[in-house]
Protein backbone atom coordinates (compact mmCIF):
# COMPACT_ATOMS: atom_id res chain seq x y z
CA UNK A 1 0.00 0.00 0.00
CA UNK A 2 2.66 2.36 1.12
CA UNK A 3 4.32 1.93 -2.75
CA UNK A 4 1.43 3.01 -4.30
CA UNK A 5 0.95 5.79 -2.25
CA UNK A 6 4.47 7.03 -2.91
CA UNK A 7 3.55 6.13 -6.87
CA UNK A 8 0.81 8.57 -6.74
CA UNK A 9 2.29 11.02 -4.78
CA UNK A 10 5.33 11.35 -7.27
CA UNK A 11 2.13 11.63 -10.55
CA UNK A 12 0.56 14.38 -8.27
CA UNK A 13 3.75 16.44 -7.57
CA UNK A 14 5.04 15.90 -11.70
CA UNK A 15 1.41 16.85 -13.09
CA UNK A 16 1.22 19.40 -10.42
CA UNK A 17 4.41 21.14 -11.85
CA UNK A 18 2.51 20.72 -15.46
CA UNK A 19 -0.27 22.85 -13.63
CA UNK A 20 1.35 25.30 -11.77
CA UNK A 21 -0.45 24.07 -8.83
CA UNK A 22 0.37 22.15 -5.32
CA UNK A 23 -0.80 18.71 -4.70
CA UNK A 24 0.25 18.65 -1.31
CA UNK A 25 -3.30 18.88 0.19
CA UNK A 26 -4.55 16.91 -2.76
CA UNK A 27 -2.18 13.66 -1.36
CA UNK A 28 -2.97 14.65 2.52
CA UNK A 29 -6.91 14.30 1.43
CA UNK A 30 -6.34 10.78 -0.51
CA UNK A 31 -3.92 9.63 2.58
CA UNK A 32 -6.50 10.28 5.10
CA UNK A 33 -9.54 8.73 3.26
CA UNK A 34 -6.92 5.71 2.16
CA UNK A 35 -6.30 4.96 6.24
CA UNK A 36 -10.19 5.34 6.72
CA UNK A 37 -11.47 3.33 3.58
CA UNK A 38 -8.88 1.24 2.26
CA UNK A 39 -7.92 0.56 -1.16
CA UNK A 40 -10.93 1.03 -2.04
CA UNK A 41 -10.96 4.73 -2.22
CA UNK A 42 -7.85 4.32 -5.20
CA UNK A 43 -9.47 1.81 -6.99
CA UNK A 44 -13.19 2.82 -6.95
CA UNK A 45 -14.14 6.23 -5.67
CA UNK A 46 -11.13 8.20 -7.27
CA UNK A 47 -12.51 6.81 -10.60
CA UNK A 48 -16.02 7.80 -10.07
CA UNK A 49 -14.82 11.11 -9.48
CA UNK A 50 -13.01 11.17 -13.28
CA UNK A 51 -16.55 9.69 -14.46
CA UNK A 52 -18.21 12.60 -13.10
CA UNK A 53 -15.13 14.82 -14.18
CA UNK A 54 -16.45 13.65 -17.73
CA UNK A 55 -20.33 13.80 -17.32
CA UNK A 56 -19.22 17.73 -16.46
CA UNK A 57 -17.18 18.19 -19.62
CA UNK A 58 -20.36 16.53 -21.53
CA UNK A 59 -23.19 18.53 -20.14
CA UNK A 60 -21.11 21.36 -19.85
CA UNK A 61 -21.21 22.55 -16.18
CA UNK A 62 -20.96 20.34 -13.02
CA UNK A 63 -24.65 20.07 -10.99
CA UNK A 64 -25.02 18.84 -7.32
CA UNK A 65 -25.25 15.04 -8.65
CA UNK A 66 -21.08 15.18 -9.19
CA UNK A 67 -18.50 14.62 -7.43
CA UNK A 68 -20.59 12.41 -4.48
CA UNK A 69 -18.45 12.32 -1.01
CA UNK A 70 -16.43 15.27 -1.61
CA UNK A 71 -16.21 18.63 0.26
CA UNK A 72 -17.38 21.48 -1.94
CA UNK A 73 -16.21 25.22 -2.01
CA UNK A 74 -18.65 26.94 -4.12
CA UNK A 75 -19.77 24.76 -6.48
CA UNK A 76 -16.46 23.05 -6.90
CA UNK A 77 -15.04 20.23 -4.86
CA UNK A 78 -12.20 21.12 -2.57
CA UNK A 79 -10.05 17.77 -3.66
CA UNK A 80 -7.56 18.75 -6.91
CA UNK A 81 -9.27 21.94 -6.54
CA UNK A 82 -6.28 23.04 -8.42
CA UNK A 83 -7.05 21.65 -11.56
CA UNK A 84 -10.65 21.96 -11.48
CA UNK A 85 -10.66 25.36 -11.15
CA UNK A 86 -9.00 25.71 -14.46
CA UNK A 87 -11.28 23.92 -16.24
CA UNK A 88 -14.60 25.24 -14.25
CA UNK A 89 -14.97 28.53 -13.12
CA UNK A 90 -16.47 28.63 -9.54
CA UNK A 91 -20.06 28.31 -9.72
CA UNK A 92 -18.88 25.21 -11.72
CA UNK A 93 -20.03 26.01 -15.73
CA UNK A 94 -17.55 24.92 -18.29
CA UNK A 95 -14.73 27.56 -18.99
CA UNK A 96 -14.11 29.17 -22.73
CA UNK A 97 -10.87 27.88 -23.08
CA UNK A 98 -10.75 24.60 -20.46
CA UNK A 99 -6.79 23.99 -19.80
CA UNK A 100 -6.38 20.52 -21.30
CA UNK A 101 -3.30 19.68 -19.12
CA UNK A 102 -5.71 19.96 -16.24
CA UNK A 103 -8.06 17.72 -17.26
CA UNK A 104 -5.25 15.30 -18.27
CA UNK A 105 -3.93 15.72 -14.95
CA UNK A 106 -6.92 15.05 -13.08
CA UNK A 107 -8.09 12.20 -15.28
CA UNK A 108 -3.97 10.59 -14.18
CA UNK A 109 -4.39 11.02 -10.96
CA UNK A 110 -7.90 9.19 -10.40
CA UNK A 111 -7.33 6.69 -12.91
CA UNK A 112 -3.67 5.64 -11.72
CA UNK A 113 -5.26 2.49 -9.80
CA UNK A 114 -8.39 2.22 -11.35
CA UNK A 115 -7.28 -1.49 -13.43
CA UNK A 116 -4.83 -3.10 -11.01
CA UNK A 117 -5.41 -6.53 -10.81
CA UNK A 118 -7.04 -7.15 -7.22
CA UNK A 119 -9.19 -10.17 -6.40
CA UNK A 120 -12.53 -8.56 -6.12
CA UNK A 121 -14.66 -8.74 -2.82
CA UNK A 122 -16.55 -12.22 -2.79
CA UNK A 123 -20.13 -9.65 -1.96
CA UNK A 124 -18.87 -8.54 -5.32
CA UNK A 125 -18.43 -11.57 -7.71
CA UNK A 126 -21.65 -12.80 -6.00
CA UNK A 127 -23.08 -9.51 -7.18
CA UNK A 128 -21.50 -10.53 -10.85
CA UNK A 129 -23.22 -13.85 -11.29
CA UNK A 130 -26.55 -11.74 -10.30
CA UNK A 131 -25.95 -9.37 -12.87
CA UNK A 132 -25.37 -12.44 -15.32
CA UNK A 133 -29.10 -14.35 -15.03
CA UNK A 134 -30.88 -10.82 -14.74
CA UNK A 135 -29.09 -9.86 -17.88
CA UNK A 136 -30.66 -13.03 -19.11
CA UNK A 137 -33.74 -12.38 -18.07
CA UNK A 138 -33.51 -9.19 -19.81
CA UNK A 139 -32.66 -10.89 -23.30
CA UNK A 140 -35.64 -13.32 -22.56
CA UNK A 141 -38.18 -10.07 -22.14
CA UNK A 142 -37.01 -7.94 -25.05
CA UNK A 143 -37.11 -11.26 -27.19
CA UNK A 144 -41.00 -11.40 -26.35
CA UNK A 145 -41.27 -7.50 -27.41
CA UNK A 146 -39.78 -7.70 -30.41
CA UNK A 147 -42.56 -7.07 -33.27
CA UNK A 148 -42.37 -8.43 -36.77
CA UNK A 149 -42.25 -5.60 -38.02
CA UNK A 150 -38.82 -4.20 -36.74
CA UNK A 151 -37.33 -7.91 -37.23
CA UNK A 152 -38.10 -7.49 -41.23
CA UNK A 153 -36.26 -4.32 -40.99
CA UNK A 154 -33.65 -5.71 -38.59
CA UNK A 155 -33.31 -8.69 -41.68
CA UNK A 156 -33.76 -5.88 -44.31
CA UNK A 157 -30.61 -3.93 -43.21
CA UNK A 158 -28.02 -6.92 -42.49
CA UNK A 159 -29.10 -8.49 -45.89
CA UNK A 160 -28.00 -5.00 -47.52
CA UNK A 161 -24.74 -5.29 -45.35
CA UNK A 162 -24.06 -8.72 -45.01
CA UNK A 163 -25.38 -10.48 -48.11
CA UNK A 164 -22.13 -11.00 -50.11
CA UNK A 165 -20.14 -11.66 -46.88
CA UNK A 166 -22.20 -14.69 -45.68
CA UNK A 167 -23.35 -16.15 -48.51
CA UNK A 168 -19.15 -16.50 -49.50
CA UNK A 169 -19.28 -18.31 -45.73
CA UNK A 170 -22.74 -20.44 -46.74
CA UNK A 171 -20.93 -21.70 -50.00
CA UNK A 172 -17.39 -22.46 -47.77
CA UNK A 173 -19.68 -24.43 -45.28
CA UNK A 174 -21.49 -26.36 -48.07
CA UNK A 175 -17.74 -26.88 -49.62
CA UNK A 176 -16.39 -28.44 -46.51
CA UNK A 177 -13.84 -25.30 -47.16
CA UNK A 178 -13.59 -25.00 -43.63
CA UNK A 179 -10.22 -25.43 -41.28
CA UNK A 180 -10.72 -25.95 -37.64
CA UNK A 181 -7.94 -24.65 -34.64
CA UNK A 182 -7.02 -25.18 -31.00
CA UNK A 183 -6.25 -22.53 -29.16
CA UNK A 184 -3.90 -22.16 -26.03
CA UNK A 185 -6.73 -20.95 -23.42
CA UNK A 186 -9.09 -22.92 -21.45
CA UNK A 187 -11.83 -25.18 -22.18
CA UNK A 188 -14.66 -26.30 -20.23
CA UNK A 189 -13.50 -30.21 -20.23
CA UNK A 190 -10.14 -29.10 -19.07
CA UNK A 191 -8.30 -30.48 -22.23
CA UNK A 192 -4.56 -28.68 -22.15
CA UNK A 193 -2.17 -28.11 -24.67
CA UNK A 194 -1.62 -30.99 -26.79
CA UNK A 195 -4.44 -33.02 -25.03
CA UNK A 196 -7.12 -31.03 -27.27
CA UNK A 197 -5.49 -32.85 -30.23
CA UNK A 198 -6.58 -36.37 -28.66
CA UNK A 199 -10.52 -34.75 -27.84
CA UNK A 200 -12.76 -37.82 -27.95
CA UNK A 201 -16.08 -35.82 -26.65
CA UNK A 202 -18.23 -34.71 -30.20
CA UNK A 203 -21.29 -32.88 -30.04
CA UNK A 204 -24.00 -34.80 -31.98
CA UNK A 205 -24.95 -31.51 -33.40
CA UNK A 206 -21.47 -30.81 -34.56
CA UNK A 207 -21.57 -34.82 -35.96
CA UNK A 208 -24.52 -33.62 -38.54
CA UNK A 209 -22.52 -31.25 -40.14
CA UNK A 210 -19.26 -31.63 -39.11
CA UNK A 211 -18.40 -35.80 -39.12
CA UNK A 212 -15.59 -36.41 -36.48
CA UNK A 213 -14.10 -38.53 -38.80
CA UNK A 214 -13.24 -35.36 -40.95
CA UNK A 215 -12.29 -32.98 -38.46
CA UNK A 216 -10.87 -35.46 -35.33
CA UNK A 217 -8.72 -37.27 -37.57
CA UNK A 218 -5.32 -36.29 -39.70
CA UNK A 219 -7.21 -38.60 -42.72
CA UNK A 220 -9.60 -41.37 -43.30
CA UNK A 221 -6.52 -44.09 -42.74
CA UNK A 222 -7.08 -43.52 -39.13
CA UNK A 223 -10.53 -44.27 -39.83
CA UNK A 224 -10.22 -47.50 -36.58
CA UNK A 225 -9.47 -44.01 -34.46
CA UNK A 226 -13.39 -42.44 -35.15
CA UNK A 227 -14.56 -45.73 -32.47
CA UNK A 228 -12.85 -44.22 -29.65
CA UNK A 229 -15.38 -40.92 -30.23
CA UNK A 230 -18.43 -40.36 -27.80
CA UNK A 231 -20.70 -38.63 -29.94
CA UNK A 232 -22.68 -36.35 -27.19
CA UNK A 233 -26.60 -36.39 -27.67
CA UNK A 234 -28.20 -33.04 -26.87
CA UNK A 235 -29.00 -33.73 -23.73
CA UNK A 236 -25.27 -34.74 -22.40
CA UNK A 237 -23.26 -31.69 -23.73
CA UNK A 238 -20.99 -30.12 -21.42
CA UNK A 239 -22.47 -26.42 -20.93
CA UNK A 240 -19.71 -23.67 -20.63
CA UNK A 241 -18.31 -22.84 -17.33
CA UNK A 242 -18.70 -19.32 -16.71
CA UNK A 243 -16.10 -17.81 -14.18
CA UNK A 244 -15.28 -14.63 -13.04
CA UNK A 245 -11.36 -12.63 -14.43
CA UNK A 246 -10.02 -9.03 -13.32
CA UNK A 247 -11.31 -6.14 -14.66
CA UNK A 248 -11.59 -3.59 -11.73
CA UNK A 249 -11.76 -3.94 -8.15
CA UNK A 250 -15.71 -2.94 -8.44
CA UNK A 251 -16.67 -5.29 -10.60
CA UNK A 252 -14.72 -8.31 -12.18
CA UNK A 253 -15.55 -9.46 -16.06
CA UNK A 254 -18.09 -12.63 -16.60
CA UNK A 255 -16.83 -14.68 -19.20
CA UNK A 256 -17.79 -18.34 -20.13
CA UNK A 257 -15.17 -20.96 -21.11
CA UNK A 258 -16.32 -23.16 -24.00
CA UNK A 259 -15.93 -27.23 -24.33
CA UNK A 260 -12.91 -28.27 -26.72
CA UNK A 261 -15.55 -28.76 -29.60
CA UNK A 262 -17.10 -25.75 -29.73
CA UNK A 263 -14.60 -23.50 -29.94
CA UNK A 264 -12.37 -26.49 -32.29
CA UNK A 265 -14.99 -25.53 -34.63
CA UNK A 266 -15.87 -22.16 -33.83
CA UNK A 267 -12.23 -20.94 -34.97
CA UNK A 268 -12.76 -22.42 -38.23
CA UNK A 269 -15.81 -19.91 -38.69
CA UNK A 270 -14.18 -17.00 -37.31
CA UNK A 271 -11.78 -17.41 -39.79
CA UNK A 272 -13.87 -17.25 -42.46
CA UNK A 273 -15.47 -13.73 -41.07
CA UNK A 274 -12.48 -12.03 -40.18
CA UNK A 275 -10.89 -12.74 -43.75
CA UNK A 276 -14.29 -12.28 -45.63
CA UNK A 277 -14.69 -8.81 -43.75
CA UNK A 278 -11.54 -7.76 -44.88
CA UNK A 279 -11.90 -8.72 -48.14
CA UNK A 280 -15.17 -6.39 -48.02
CA UNK A 281 -14.84 -2.86 -49.04
CA UNK A 282 -17.25 -1.35 -46.47
CA UNK A 283 -17.51 -4.43 -43.89
CA UNK A 284 -13.31 -3.33 -43.87
CA UNK A 285 -14.35 -0.14 -42.83
CA UNK A 286 -17.53 -0.04 -40.61
CA UNK A 287 -16.58 -3.00 -38.31
CA UNK A 288 -12.75 -3.59 -36.88
CA UNK A 289 -11.64 -7.23 -34.95
CA UNK A 290 -8.02 -5.93 -34.62
CA UNK A 291 -7.56 -2.59 -35.79
CA UNK A 292 -8.29 -0.35 -33.01
CA UNK A 293 -6.72 2.54 -34.60
CA UNK A 294 -9.07 3.59 -36.89
CA UNK A 295 -11.58 3.95 -33.98
CA UNK A 296 -9.01 6.10 -32.59
CA UNK A 297 -8.43 7.95 -35.21
CA UNK A 298 -12.57 9.03 -35.87
CA UNK A 299 -12.55 9.54 -31.89
CA UNK A 300 -10.09 12.14 -32.04
CA UNK A 301 -11.98 13.72 -35.17
CA UNK A 302 -15.10 13.84 -33.27
CA UNK A 303 -13.62 15.26 -30.63
CA UNK A 304 -12.14 18.10 -32.27
CA UNK A 305 -14.99 18.68 -35.03
CA UNK A 306 -17.57 17.45 -32.73
CA UNK A 307 -19.29 15.57 -35.82
CA UNK A 308 -18.65 12.15 -34.22
CA UNK A 309 -20.44 10.46 -31.44
CA UNK A 310 -18.68 7.55 -29.18
CA UNK A 311 -21.08 5.77 -27.88
CA UNK A 312 -19.88 2.57 -25.19
CA UNK A 313 -22.69 -0.33 -24.62
CA UNK A 314 -22.79 -2.57 -20.95
CA UNK A 315 -22.58 -6.03 -20.54
CA UNK A 316 -22.87 -5.92 -24.04
CA UNK A 317 -21.65 -9.34 -25.31
CA UNK A 318 -24.41 -11.03 -22.74
CA UNK A 319 -27.20 -8.70 -24.31
CA UNK A 320 -27.05 -9.90 -28.04
CA UNK A 321 -29.88 -12.39 -28.20
CA UNK A 322 -29.77 -16.25 -29.82
CA UNK A 323 -32.85 -14.42 -31.79
CA UNK A 324 -31.02 -11.39 -33.34
CA UNK A 325 -28.02 -13.87 -34.95
CA UNK A 326 -31.04 -16.07 -36.36
CA UNK A 327 -32.52 -13.52 -38.19
CA UNK A 328 -28.81 -12.24 -39.59
CA UNK A 329 -28.77 -15.68 -40.44
CA UNK A 330 -31.82 -16.49 -42.07
CA UNK A 331 -31.43 -16.64 -45.82
CA UNK A 332 -27.83 -18.32 -45.51
CA UNK A 333 -29.07 -21.76 -44.47
CA UNK A 334 -25.83 -23.65 -44.47
CA UNK A 335 -24.08 -20.51 -42.48
CA UNK A 336 -26.79 -20.75 -40.09
CA UNK A 337 -27.01 -24.83 -39.36
CA UNK A 338 -23.17 -24.24 -38.88
CA UNK A 339 -23.05 -21.19 -36.47
CA UNK A 340 -26.36 -22.86 -34.80
CA UNK A 341 -24.23 -26.19 -34.34
CA UNK A 342 -21.06 -24.88 -32.76
CA UNK A 343 -23.00 -22.15 -30.09
CA UNK A 344 -23.45 -23.82 -26.55
CA UNK A 345 -26.73 -23.88 -25.33
CA UNK A 346 -26.24 -24.12 -21.74
CA UNK A 347 -24.22 -22.27 -19.06
CA UNK A 348 -22.96 -23.84 -15.47
CA UNK A 349 -23.71 -20.63 -13.43
CA UNK A 350 -21.52 -20.29 -10.00
CA UNK A 351 -24.42 -20.49 -7.07
CA UNK A 352 -27.15 -20.90 -10.01
CA UNK A 353 -26.32 -24.09 -11.44
CA UNK A 354 -26.86 -25.39 -15.34
CA UNK A 355 -29.11 -23.05 -17.28
CA UNK A 356 -30.32 -22.63 -20.88
CA UNK A 357 -29.21 -19.40 -22.82
CA UNK A 358 -31.31 -16.85 -24.49
CA UNK A 359 -27.93 -15.12 -25.47
CA UNK A 360 -26.44 -15.38 -28.55
CA UNK A 361 -22.82 -16.54 -26.50
CA UNK A 362 -20.63 -14.72 -23.94
CA UNK A 363 -17.37 -13.41 -23.86
CA UNK A 364 -15.05 -17.08 -24.54
CA UNK A 365 -16.97 -18.01 -27.38
CA UNK A 366 -14.82 -17.19 -30.85
CA UNK A 367 -17.94 -16.54 -32.47
CA UNK A 368 -18.51 -14.10 -29.84
CA UNK A 369 -17.08 -10.89 -31.27
CA UNK A 370 -17.56 -10.76 -34.60
CA UNK A 371 -21.48 -12.07 -34.30
CA UNK A 372 -22.32 -8.87 -31.75
CA UNK A 373 -20.43 -6.37 -34.24
CA UNK A 374 -22.54 -7.57 -36.79
CA UNK A 375 -25.95 -7.12 -34.38
CA UNK A 376 -24.40 -3.56 -33.09
CA UNK A 377 -23.80 -2.43 -37.00
CA UNK A 378 -27.17 -3.27 -38.65
CA UNK A 379 -29.06 -1.74 -35.14
CA UNK A 380 -26.75 1.53 -35.77
CA UNK A 381 -27.96 2.05 -39.33
CA UNK A 382 -31.51 1.14 -38.17
CA UNK A 383 -31.21 4.06 -36.02
CA UNK A 384 -29.52 6.11 -38.70
CA UNK A 385 -32.08 4.73 -41.35
CA UNK A 386 -34.63 6.61 -38.96
CA UNK A 387 -32.75 10.06 -39.06
CA UNK A 388 -32.20 9.99 -42.59
CA UNK A 389 -36.31 9.76 -42.96
CA UNK A 390 -36.48 7.52 -46.15
CA UNK A 391 -34.98 3.50 -46.21
CA UNK A 392 -31.32 2.71 -46.42
CA UNK A 393 -29.89 2.18 -49.88
CA UNK A 394 -26.49 1.33 -50.46
CA UNK A 395 -25.44 4.74 -51.81
CA UNK A 396 -26.43 5.73 -47.79
CA UNK A 397 -23.94 3.18 -46.59
CA UNK A 398 -21.14 4.61 -48.48
CA UNK A 399 -21.82 8.52 -47.73
CA UNK A 400 -21.13 6.40 -43.94
CA UNK A 401 -17.79 5.52 -44.71
CA UNK A 402 -15.64 6.91 -42.29
CA UNK A 403 -18.74 8.03 -39.99
CA UNK A 404 -19.69 4.69 -38.79
CA UNK A 405 -17.24 2.11 -36.76
CA UNK A 406 -17.95 -0.89 -34.60
CA UNK A 407 -14.94 -2.64 -32.62
CA UNK A 408 -16.78 -4.61 -30.19
CA UNK A 409 -19.26 -2.40 -27.86
CA UNK A 410 -17.30 0.87 -29.12
CA UNK A 411 -19.59 1.96 -31.76
CA UNK A 412 -18.59 5.48 -33.27
CA UNK A 413 -21.79 7.16 -35.23
CA UNK A 414 -22.75 10.64 -36.74
CA UNK A 415 -23.50 13.31 -33.86
CA UNK A 416 -27.08 14.45 -36.15
CA UNK A 417 -28.27 10.45 -35.43
CA UNK A 418 -27.66 9.97 -31.89
CA UNK A 419 -30.99 10.15 -30.32
CA UNK A 420 -32.54 7.66 -32.94
CA UNK A 421 -29.25 5.08 -33.02
CA UNK A 422 -29.47 5.28 -28.93
CA UNK A 423 -33.16 4.78 -28.81
CA UNK A 424 -33.05 2.19 -31.21
CA UNK A 425 -30.35 0.28 -29.15
CA UNK A 426 -32.62 0.26 -26.28
CA UNK A 427 -35.51 -1.12 -28.16
CA UNK A 428 -33.02 -4.36 -28.67
CA UNK A 429 -32.54 -4.28 -25.19
CA UNK A 430 -28.70 -2.87 -25.13
CA UNK A 431 -27.85 -0.82 -22.23
CA UNK A 432 -25.90 2.24 -23.46
CA UNK A 433 -23.57 3.53 -21.08
CA UNK A 434 -24.21 6.91 -20.33
CA UNK A 435 -21.23 7.79 -18.01
CA UNK A 436 -19.06 6.61 -21.19
CA UNK A 437 -20.63 7.96 -24.36
CA UNK A 438 -20.16 11.49 -25.56
CA UNK A 439 -21.67 13.53 -28.03
CA UNK A 440 -22.49 17.04 -26.58
CA UNK A 441 -19.11 18.40 -25.50
CA UNK A 442 -15.35 18.26 -27.03
CA UNK A 443 -14.77 14.90 -24.87
CA UNK A 444 -14.35 11.40 -26.59
CA UNK A 445 -13.26 7.78 -26.20
CA UNK A 446 -13.01 5.20 -27.92
CA UNK A 447 -10.84 1.67 -27.96
CA UNK A 448 -8.66 3.24 -25.37
CA UNK A 449 -7.93 6.38 -26.45
CA UNK A 450 -9.33 9.48 -24.68
CA UNK A 451 -9.48 12.95 -26.62
CA UNK A 452 -10.11 16.72 -25.18
CA UNK A 453 -11.05 19.00 -28.25
CA UNK A 454 -8.18 16.83 -30.48
CA UNK A 455 -5.42 16.41 -28.01
CA UNK A 456 -5.01 12.86 -26.40
CA UNK A 457 -5.68 13.22 -22.79
CA UNK A 458 -5.14 9.41 -22.39
CA UNK A 459 -3.27 7.98 -18.93
CA UNK A 460 -1.05 5.49 -17.96
CA UNK A 461 -2.81 3.09 -15.34
CA UNK A 462 -0.85 0.56 -12.82
CA UNK A 463 -1.95 -3.03 -14.32
CA UNK A 464 -0.40 -4.51 -10.96
CA UNK A 465 0.91 -4.03 -7.18
CA UNK A 466 4.31 -2.97 -7.48
CA UNK A 467 7.18 -5.37 -6.60
CA UNK A 468 8.83 -5.91 -3.07
CA UNK A 469 11.31 -8.54 -4.25
CA UNK A 470 13.54 -9.61 -6.99
CA UNK A 471 11.27 -13.04 -7.27
CA UNK A 472 8.08 -11.32 -8.01
CA UNK A 473 8.81 -11.71 -11.68
CA UNK A 474 5.04 -11.01 -13.33
CA UNK A 475 5.32 -7.49 -11.16
CA UNK A 476 8.58 -6.57 -11.92
CA UNK A 477 7.56 -7.02 -15.90
CA UNK A 478 4.80 -5.38 -15.37
CA UNK A 479 6.57 -2.61 -13.40
CA UNK A 480 8.97 -1.78 -16.49
CA UNK A 481 6.23 -1.44 -18.41
CA UNK A 482 4.92 0.96 -16.14
CA UNK A 483 7.97 2.86 -16.29
CA UNK A 484 7.94 2.71 -20.20
CA UNK A 485 4.33 3.87 -20.01
CA UNK A 486 5.23 7.01 -17.85
CA UNK A 487 8.58 7.81 -19.70
CA UNK A 488 6.54 7.95 -22.81
CA UNK A 489 3.52 10.03 -21.68
CA UNK A 490 5.93 12.76 -20.29
CA UNK A 491 5.67 11.80 -16.96
CA UNK A 492 9.45 11.76 -16.60
CA UNK A 493 9.95 12.31 -12.77
CA UNK A 494 7.67 9.22 -12.53
CA UNK A 495 9.35 7.04 -14.52
CA UNK A 496 12.99 8.11 -12.26
CA UNK A 497 11.08 7.57 -9.48
CA UNK A 498 10.20 3.88 -10.94
CA UNK A 499 13.85 3.61 -12.35
CA UNK A 500 15.28 3.94 -8.29
CA UNK A 501 12.57 1.36 -7.26
CA UNK A 502 14.03 -1.57 -9.75
CA UNK A 503 17.43 -0.84 -9.56
CA UNK A 504 16.96 -2.73 -6.46
CA UNK A 505 16.39 -5.34 -7.87
CA UNK A 506 17.44 -5.58 -11.82
CA UNK A 507 20.39 -3.73 -13.61
CA UNK A 508 18.26 -2.46 -16.76
CA UNK A 509 19.89 -1.27 -19.84
CA UNK A 510 18.72 1.76 -22.04
CA UNK A 511 17.31 0.79 -25.38
CA UNK A 512 14.98 1.23 -28.26
CA UNK A 513 11.07 0.37 -27.81
CA UNK A 514 11.56 -2.73 -30.31
CA UNK A 515 14.33 -4.48 -28.08
CA UNK A 516 13.59 -7.92 -26.98
CA UNK A 517 15.60 -7.01 -23.74
CA UNK A 518 13.40 -5.69 -20.64
CA UNK A 519 14.75 -2.14 -19.98
CA UNK A 520 14.49 1.59 -19.69
CA UNK A 521 12.85 3.85 -22.60
CA UNK A 522 14.64 6.57 -23.46
CA UNK A 523 14.77 9.13 -26.36
CA UNK A 524 18.16 9.82 -26.53
CA UNK A 525 20.83 6.96 -27.90
CA UNK A 526 20.11 3.26 -26.87
CA UNK A 527 23.21 1.73 -24.54
CA UNK A 528 25.76 -0.72 -26.29
CA UNK A 529 28.08 -2.89 -23.88
CA UNK A 530 29.90 -4.60 -27.26
CA UNK A 531 29.91 -5.52 -30.53
CA UNK A 532 28.58 -9.12 -31.56
CA UNK A 533 31.65 -10.73 -33.03
CA UNK A 534 30.09 -12.35 -35.96
CA UNK A 535 27.80 -9.87 -36.98
CA UNK A 536 29.13 -6.82 -35.48
CA UNK A 537 25.66 -5.40 -34.35
CA UNK A 538 25.47 -3.79 -30.93
CA UNK A 539 24.63 -5.86 -28.24
CA UNK A 540 23.47 -4.97 -24.64
CA UNK A 541 23.25 -7.07 -21.80
CA UNK A 542 19.57 -7.12 -20.61
CA UNK A 543 16.98 -9.19 -18.77
CA UNK A 544 14.77 -11.21 -21.38
CA UNK A 545 10.98 -12.35 -20.02
CA UNK A 546 10.95 -16.22 -20.72
CA UNK A 547 7.95 -18.39 -20.45
CA UNK A 548 7.67 -21.92 -19.33
CA UNK A 549 4.91 -24.23 -20.98
CA UNK A 550 3.53 -27.15 -19.31
CA UNK A 551 4.37 -30.56 -20.16
CA UNK A 552 2.15 -32.01 -22.99
CA UNK A 553 3.82 -34.80 -24.55
CA UNK A 554 1.99 -35.68 -28.57
CA UNK A 555 2.41 -38.20 -30.81
CA UNK A 556 0.47 -40.65 -33.18
CA UNK A 557 -2.42 -39.28 -34.70
CA UNK A 558 -2.96 -36.52 -32.70
CA UNK A 559 0.57 -35.30 -33.68
CA UNK A 560 -0.46 -35.64 -37.33
CA UNK A 561 -3.58 -33.24 -36.80
CA UNK A 562 -1.56 -30.97 -35.25
CA UNK A 563 0.80 -30.19 -38.11
CA UNK A 564 -2.12 -30.56 -40.86
CA UNK A 565 -4.06 -28.38 -39.21
CA UNK A 566 -1.05 -25.75 -38.36
CA UNK A 567 -1.47 -22.04 -40.92
CA UNK A 568 1.54 -20.39 -42.51
CA UNK A 569 4.74 -21.25 -43.73
CA UNK A 570 6.55 -21.25 -40.66
CA UNK A 571 8.07 -23.99 -38.92
CA UNK A 572 6.21 -25.47 -35.46
CA UNK A 573 7.79 -23.85 -32.12
CA UNK A 574 10.74 -26.30 -31.47
CA UNK A 575 9.81 -28.79 -28.94
CA UNK A 576 5.71 -28.20 -29.62
CA UNK A 577 4.61 -32.01 -29.54
CA UNK A 578 6.75 -32.11 -26.08
CA UNK A 579 5.18 -28.29 -24.40
CA UNK A 580 1.96 -26.98 -24.72
CA UNK A 581 -0.81 -24.60 -23.70
CA UNK A 582 -0.78 -21.61 -21.63
CA UNK A 583 2.83 -20.80 -19.89
CA UNK A 584 2.38 -21.76 -16.39
CA UNK A 585 5.61 -20.28 -15.11
CA UNK A 586 7.55 -16.88 -16.06
CA UNK A 587 10.92 -15.91 -15.72
CA UNK A 588 13.70 -13.72 -16.43
CA UNK A 589 17.22 -14.63 -17.84
CA UNK A 590 19.98 -12.46 -18.48
CA UNK A 591 21.60 -12.60 -21.98
CA UNK A 592 22.97 -10.19 -24.49
CA UNK A 593 20.50 -9.09 -27.04
CA UNK A 594 20.12 -6.16 -29.78
CA UNK A 595 19.31 -2.94 -27.68
CA UNK A 596 17.18 -2.27 -30.45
Amino acid sequence: MKSLMLLWQMAANEVGGWCQTSTDRDYKTVTDRVTHEGLSFLTITLPQFCKDLQKGLEQGYVDSNLFAGFKRKAGLPIFLSGFLSRVFSSDGVLLPDPHVDSIQAIRQLTLLFSKIELPCAPARVRNAFQEFMQCEQDVRVHDRLMTEGVRSDFRRISSLLYAELFSSIDKAVYDGDLVPRHGPGATADRLKGNQKYNQVDWPRRLENLFPAVEFLLPSYSFWRDAQRVNILEPGAEMPVRVITVPKTLKTPRIIAIEPTAMQYMQQALLEKIVGGVRENFLLYRFIGFDDQISNQVMAQRGSLHGDLATLDLSQASDRVSNQHVRDLLRNHPWLFQAVDATRSRKADVPGFGVQRLAKFASMGSALCFPFEAFVFLTVCFMGIEKSLGHRLTKRDLYDHVGRVRIFGDDIIIPKDTVSTVVATLEFFGFKVGRDKSFWNGKFRESCGKEYYNGLDVSVVKVRRVLPSRRSHVEELVSAVALRNNMFSHGLWKTARYLDDMLDKFLDLPYVHPTSPSLGKHTFLDYQVDRNCEFTHAPLVKGYVVKSRFPDSKLSGAGALLKFFLKRGVDPHQEGHLERAGRPTSVDIKRRWVRPF
